[in-house]
This record gives C-alpha cells, structure tokens and sequence, in this order.
C-alpha cells in the first residue's frame, strides 16, 4: 500500500517550465514502477511518462517527448515530472500513479495537481 501526494503545478506562460513532485509513503517505493497521467478538461486521463523501478528506463507519450523528463529518487521516495517548452495544450490537471513491480496496472493515483499555461 501506498500514498502519493503531488505537487509543484501552477500558471506558466508557453514556452515556460515547470518541475512537478510527487511524494510516496511507505517503505517499499523503489518496488513500485511510477507514472504521470494527465486529464484535460472534457477529455480523458491519458499517459504523460513512466519510469522503472530503478529508474533506468523511461517511456514517453509522443505529445510530450524531448519535452519532458521523468526521473525519481528512491531515498527520498519521489518521482520527478520536469516539463519544459510547455504548450496551452499540456493545461492539465497532473496524477502520479504507482504500479507495483510484476503488474501492469497503476493501483495507487495521487489527487492530482493543476497544470495552467496561458498562450
């Protein structure tokens, strides 16, 4: 079991950037993949990025690649959503989301956090 709490949204200009956190409790982070999904208003929750239990593999969405970068910290128990060159189309509110090694669903999601970028 574990909790994800995210933060680091906020209003960005385009062409601007944002870093996102998301915080997990628990002892057994570094057994858990992590991902970021993203919900537009009137759309549906749709893959930003993944990254494995060590961090060594990472997997983008094509809207967002070599715009975005994932990467996590296992001390610290904290995956990372750095978004530059953001577009009024990445306005989104942003979930973290865990999934246990050995399993192919997320079963844990953050509350989200508001991603807003003006044009």
């Amino acid at each position: 079991q574990v909790q994800l709490v995210e933060s680091g949204g906020g209003l960005v200009q385009a062409g601007g950037s944002l870093r996102l956190s998301c915080v997990a409790s628990g002892r057994t982070f570094s057994s858990y993949a992590m991902g970021w999904f993203r919900q537009a208003p009137g759309k549906e929750r749709e893959f930003v990025a993944r990254i494995s239990l060590s961090g060594g593999r990472t997997t983008y969405a094509d809207s967002v690649k070599g715009r975005f970068t994932i990467s996590r910290d296992n001390a610290k128990n904290t995956v990372y959503l750095q978004m530059n060159s953001l577009k009024p189309e990445d306005t989104a509110v942003y979930f973290c989301a865990a999934a246990r090694a050995g399993t192919p669903e997320y079963g844990y999601w953050g509350q989200g956090t508001q991603v807003t970028v003006s044009s």
